[in-house]
């Protein structure tokens, strides 16, 4: 699936010869908009574009052009992609990517080709160490992060023991260590799940059941999120051992999980409800343009990357060719984040706050997300100190 938006004031798509080199700003897209995870690559894809319209879909000046790629959540299709938004499209940005392992198969291209890379989602941890790049930025966080903070809030809470669960892919493996690094309490067992086909639990909350554990800890994005809470919940766990998670509920999941979602504690760096006023006019305006969807994390996540692309362009005067001077700009991470203000670390992730959502009915009794407290202020990850880009 290939989607090729012509953005020059206006939003229809047309059929355009290439623009020549310079007259417009190309950024590549790289998401999963087929399948059953395409409810996240297009809520990221909105946002985007929800993005572009405030800033009139232009940057400082110029016309943008965008390439949407599917990646089908498949590894070698995204590695395939980026090569092909590289070497024949020739972008001057490449922005998206959901799943850690797609990022990881895709990052070398993007660096070997000093072509800026910003992840709005993934957050492996060799981005974060090993593989951080002067090209590579992420306007989410690093895996870890999200779910040390939830584990800090279960120290706060009480927690004396958990069992994890979650999928065997990188982002599985991280989520899990996130909460290890950060819980005080006992571990009495982990559980790792066929990603992505698996979406049959019931031998993993047996597991959890007979594990002698007072609480779960689970990290199950989009659908795979809403067959582990409806059936955490059938099998009668939600009043014997309470459910903690990281990216398990959120604003796509929520009409589907329902009451089950109820008591339900997350962690999230962005939760609708943020109280600045750039925050404010995002969620009204793609309430109002996308009748009858709420934006997600992910979404303000590809909005703000789009934020961060636009600082660059605008501090070289359009002159995509000054990748330092576009670096050093990013780097001051100098627009109003959704999150509200954060700076990035010496590896380009941010650090930033973290915040306690829960799941209530809002004024007009739908089921909706509340940021209820904040669970760590300024965190940055553990991985920084293992990145040697200066």
């Amino acid at each position: 699936m290939r989607t090729a938006f012509w953005l020059a004031g206006a939003a229809a798509l047309v059929l355009a010869s290439p623009a020549f080199a310079g007259d417009t700003i190309k950024i590549g897209f790289v998401s999963t908009f087929s399948g059953p995870t395409a409810v996240i690559g297009n809520d990221m894809r909105n946002s985007f574009e929800l993005a572009l319209d405030h800033m009139g879909r232009k940057m400082d000046g110029k016309p943008v052009e965008v390439i949407y790629e599917d990646d089908g959540q498949k590894p070698d299709v995204g590695k395939q992609k980026t090569e092909k938004l590289v070497q024949s499209d020739k972008v001057d940005f490449i922005v998206g990517y959901i799943w850690s392992n797609v990022l990881l198969a895709s990052l070398k291209t993007a660096v070997d080709s000093q072509t800026f890379l910003i992840s709005a989602n993934a957050g492996p941890s060799q981005l974060a160490g090993e593989l951080c790049s002067p090209y590579v930025f992420s306007t989410s966080w690093q895996n870890d992060q999200t779910p040390a903070a939830m584990g800090l809030y279960m120290n706060q809470k009480g927690v004396k023991s958990v069992f994890l669960i979650g999928p065997n892919y990188a982002a599985g493996k991280d989520m899990l260590a996130g909460v290890k690094s950060t819980f005080k309490g006992e571990v009495k067992g982990e559980e790792y799940t066929v990603w992505p086909s698996q979406l049959d639990f019931s031998a993993e909350l047996s597991k959890a059941r007979a594990s002698g554990a007072e609480s779960i800890f689970v990290f199950y994005p989009g659908a795979a999120g809403v067959q582990f809470l409806n059936q955490y919940a059938q099998a009668g766990l939600k009043s014997t051992m309470p459910l903690y998670t990281a990216f398990t509920v959120d604003e796509l999941s929520l009409p589907l999980q329902k009451e089950n979602a109820l008591g339900v504690p997350g962690a999230q760096e962005w939760v609708n409800d943020l109280p600045n006023e750039q925050n404010k006019r995002f969620v009204a305006d793609y309430r109002k343009k996308y009748t009858g969807l709420r934006p997600t994390y992910y979404g303000a996540q590809a909005y703000d990357a789009a934020q961060l692309i636009n600082s660059a362009v605008v501090a070289v005067k359009g002159d995509t060719s000054k990748k330092d001077a576009m670096k050093a700009e990013m780097e001051k991470a100098n627009f109003k984040s959704l999150r509200g203000a954060f700076k990035y670390g010496n590896n380009h992730i941010p650090v930033q706050s973290f915040y306690l959502q829960d799941v209530v009915k809002d004024a007009e009794g739908q089921l909706a997300l509340k940021t209820v407290a904040t669970i760590v202020e300024n965190d940055q990850d553990r991985f920084h100190d293992k990145c040697k880009m200066k």
